[in-house]
């Protein structure tokens, strides 16, 4: 299995859009009225949620340095010369 690094930011997008899909679809099937209005700063604001997660967790990746990671400037093994 490929291993990849953990990407805050997109579990957080997703969890938003999932809950939008969610209320559209429950609004959909009648469960419940909401407003045409209601989806608009719910997807928006948890996309601005979404992006200050990853700038944070971008900030933290770098400061922590990842293992095995060159340090800035030197030469990286899989790029061919």
């Amino acid at each position: 299995m490929l291993r990849h690094r953990f990407q805050p930011g997109r579990l957080v997008a997703g969890v938003f859009l999932m809950l939008a899909g969610v209320v559209y679809a429950g609004d959909g099937s009648g469960l419940w009225e909401t407003p045409w209005y209601v989806l608009i700063p719910l997807v928006n604001g948890g996309l601005c949620i979404a992006a200050v997660v990853g700038m944070v967790a971008r900030a933290a990746h770098r400061r922590r340095g990842a293992p095995g990671a060159p340090a800035p400037g030197e030469p990286r093994a899989d790029v061919p010369r």
